[in-house]
């Protein structure tokens, strides 16, 4: 099995995240929904292009195509973060290869980004994180749960996520609703993904 190289990029959108450099790592890899493994933002772009609308020949609601299209920005954005390589400072350097690094984007604030080499394959990857993401709480201790909500198409899904309890509830429970969109290559996988409002689903009581 060759091992995937993965590229994650994501914001941090409480300001007490920020400052706290012993959970970097967790929120990276909690908070963060884009992956790619890129050459270059022409070759997703021509193949996001012929997806913008699901495969099936079934008839796409306004509200499906307004999930797919917020679901393709928030990959277009993620990825324009990770292809503009200047004013990145690295954080954490760890033995086995992995990097994080965060910069300062205007009208964004503070994103990181984390480069690691998994032995995984692609395929196994776009399982585990887009075709069966309401199983993520069985390897993520930071993660109670996640529900898909939506499915705007095979590409799209609009999900509720809970984070877990931590210890003496410092942080405070939060819950997210967020679309998420994939793009699957034959050697790489996209997914993005980004916070939404759903009518049928509103602030739930006892979370953030």
């Amino acid at each position: 099995m060759m091992p995937a190289v993965v590229k994650l990029c994501c914001g941090i959108s409480y300001p007490h995240l920020r400052s706290m450099s012993g959970l970097q790592r967790t929120a990276v890899a909690v908070i963060g929904q884009e992956i790619t493994h890129m050459k270059h933002w022409a070759q997703i772009k021509h193949h996001m292009g012929k997806h913008a609308e699901p495969k099936t020949e079934v008839a796409v609601s306004e509200d499906q195509l307004f999930y797919i299209q917020h679901g393709k920005e928030a990959l277009r954005k993620a990825v324009s973060m990770l292809e503009d390589r200047d004013g990145w400072k690295v954080e954490i350097k760890e033995n086995n290869g992995d990097v994080i690094c965060s910069k300062v984007i205007p009208g964004t604030g503070k994103v990181f980004r984390l480069e690691a080499v998994l032995e995984a394959s692609v395929d196994d990857l776009y399982d585990l994180l887009f075709v069966r993401v309401e199983e993520m709480h069985q390897w993520n201790p930071s993660v109670q749960h996640i529900k898909v909500l939506k499915r705007a198409g095979p590409e799209t899904t609009v999900t509720h996520e809970v984070s877990a309890e931590t210890v003496g509830n410092f942080i405070g429970q939060r819950d997210f609703l967020s679309v998420r969109h994939s793009c699957k290559q034959k050697s790489s996988v996209y997914l993005g993904g980004a916070a939404i409002r759903l009518e049928s689903f509103p602030p739930q009581a006892g979370f953030v």
